[in-house]
């Protein structure tokens, strides 16, 4: 069992209704403080997912810069091969290892031009990412730990499957309301309140505070 999946991290930063992105698509909430510790975090684990979604609207590195430590893998969930050739990761591709996890559908213009600049491309799933499937092939590949740092529809997709064991989740002092912002968990949601989660840890850094939970 202990090999069938790497050990799943959630890993993100909530305004205090819980919001991770503004509508308009604003999502810088954390201090510098948290920033080190999640670059920490990144330094410590074996690779760093996100969707494509999250690529188009935030432009991330996804690597480690605030602290010493080798950067991880980076994997991006883009079903369609759509992710855009400008974007900072797939232009440091070539320099720092990366996987893009598509679906059967993505075309294979689309496929050849991301293997073209630099990225693995691992076809996983018929319309959808299968990510136990995904876990799976990762786990077999040696990757022990992955830090997800998705945006909602990514972190409801890993919670539906019952994939995710620890979530840390920094709470900002920001208010940023809105039907139309981005929470924490997109999704459909579910019917009833049945995901119990276990404190483990609490940590005030000045006006945020980080809590961590185990599944």
């Amino acid at each position: 069992m202990a090999n069938s999946k790497p050990y799943v991290i959630l890993s993100a930063a909530v305004s205090i209704d819980g919001k991770i992105a503004t509508r308009k698509g604003k999502s810088k909430f954390s201090s510098t403080k948290d920033l080190i510790r999640v670059h920490r975090l990144r330094g410590n684990v074996d690779a760093v997912l996100v969707g494509r979604n999250t690529v188009s609207v935030d432009n991330p590195s996804l690597t480690v810069r605030h602290v010493k430590g080798k950067n991880p893998i980076r994997i991006i969930l883009d079903p369609k091969a759509t992710i855009s050739s400008s974007s900072k990761i797939v232009k440091t591709s070539k320099k720092i290892p990366t996987m893009a996890i598509v679906s059967e559908i993505a075309p294979a213009s689309h496929v050849s031009l991301l293997t073209k600049k630099g990225l693995e491309v691992i076809r996983c799933g018929k319309i959808i990412i299968d990510l136990k499937k995904l876990l799976s092939i990762l786990a077999k590949r040696g990757i022990r730990k992955i830090l997800v740092e998705g945006g909602g529809t990514t972190n409801w997709y890993f919670l539906k499957e019952k994939l995710i064991d620890e979530i840390i989740v920094t709470i900002t002092p920001y208010v940023v309301g809105g039907k139309k912002s981005v929470s924490l968990v997109e999704g459909y949601g579910f019917d009833s309140i049945s995901y119990p989660l276990k404190l483990k840890h609490v940590k005030r850094m000045g006006d945020e505070i980080v809590l961590h939970y185990i599944t």
